[in-house]
């Protein structure tokens, strides 16, 4: 604006004199929700093209706000600087910089004020020169950092495998022949299923985050699940994956009998995801997130490519005379295509982590409902 000292320089002069009025404390009235509207509606018409009108009308309005304690009342005022009375004006001084009168909203009777006509019709035409804001669509936003940082405060290394395994059983339900399924969070109501065994804990530990979340942002189970097994997956060192949000989650459970069962050979398996939508090679980068767990693939809490290391391994190696792994893992072997892939991720965890985050990124989205604005 037209005046020797800047709007934002004003303001933090206003904010002081009130703190050097009062007692130090800062108070929040809800009144001060209101403030910041203002302080936001100033800031955005001045910013504006009508700007140049405003600056030549060398007039500009300062909202502050004060809180004392020892009275319990706040007072919003109004100052005006940078501008003389016309001539024809009420006011029988001119407004000086440094000597500011001011109107504050406040109980008790009303101070007489010295205002330009114009400068006050700005501030009472100014919600209709904003742009439109759709509050309910504002509203309905959400902030991804505050889910990630609610799942970080519960997740750690030992806990990652059971939250990714979540995200398999959640989105593995999909069929695309028929649109059923995926990623909905029906997990919630199939957690008795045998094929879903000791997942109750996981969803155990993703719950007390929910509740957290919840007091700042409503958040669904199927995009909390979706966030939780990336945060998994970062936290044990593997590639860092943006997850779209907006699922909306299933009432109902998924019907049984569509994840794949974990004796199918590879023929099977590879019809099995692909009524799912994925190819081989989809299904062999996401085998990888075995790495993870107690099935013997390397570290357990260390999110790498020492799975596809493992199984080229021969003769089929043991952990404490187990086997390693599950007999799908090792089916994969037989097949010369998968066979392909395994030899290429085995080579480059670079080249694993880029496709497993793609496929992530599909296998979250597959069957999710999304809300609308």
């Amino acid at each position: 604006f037209s005046s020797s000292i800047s709007g934002h320089q004003q303001l933090l002069l206003a904010f002081k004199q009130g703190e050097q009025e009062g007692d130090g404390a800062h108070q929040h009235p809800p009144s001060f929700l209101l403030l910041q509207l203002l302080l936001l509606q100033l800031q955005v018409m001045f910013a504006s093209p009508l700007m140049p009108t405003m600056a030549a009308d060398n007039m500009w309005i300062l909202w502050c706000y004060r809180s004392r304690r020892r009275t319990g009342k706040a007072v919003i005022t109004a100052l005006a600087a940078g501008s003389r009375c016309s001539a024809d004006s009420a006011c029988p001084e001119p407004i000086e910089q440094h000597n500011v009168d001011s109107l504050s909203v406040a109980s008790g009777p009303a101070n007489t004020q010295c205002y330009r006509r114009r400068g006050f019709a700005a501030v009472a035409l100014l919600p209709f020169l904003l742009p439109h804001v759709d509050m309910a669509s504002a509203a309905d936003s959400y902030d991804g950092s505050i889910i990630q940082n609610g799942v970080r405060n519960v997740l750690t290394k030992v806990k990652a495998a059971g939250v990714l395994r979540l995200v398999f059983h959640d989105a593995g339900t999909f069929d695309i022949s028929d649109k059923s399924g995926g990623m909905n969070g029906s997990i919630i109501y199939e957690a008795d299923r045998p094929e879903n065994a000791g997942l109750s804990k996981s969803l155990k530990i993703l719950r007390k985050a929910k509740e957290g979340i919840d007091q700042v942002q409503q958040v669904s189970w199927a995009d909390l699940i979706a966030v939780a097994g990336a945060e998994a997956v970062a936290l044990c060192g593997g590639p860092e994956i943006s997850i779209r949000l907006g699922r909306l989650d299933s009432s109902t459970a998924d019907p049984t009998g569509k994840l794949p069962e974990e004796t199918l050979d590879v023929v099977a398996l590879k019809t099995s995801f692909g009524k799912k939508g994925f190819s081989t090679q989809e299904m062999v980068v996401l085998s990888g997130a075995h790495t993870i767990g107690g099935k013997g693939f390397g570290n357990p809490n260390a999110f790498d490519n020492a799975y596809f290391k493992v199984l080229l391994e021969k003769p089929r190696p043991t952990s404490s005379g187990m086997p390693i792994g599950l007999p799908t893992d090792w089916a994969l072997t037989e097949d010369d295509e998968c066979l392909r892939w395994i030899d290429i991720y085995a080579e480059d965890e670079d080249k694993f982590f880029a496709d497993f985050r793609d496929a992530y990124t599909k296998l979250v989205n597959s069957g999710a409902s999304w809300r609308t604005a």
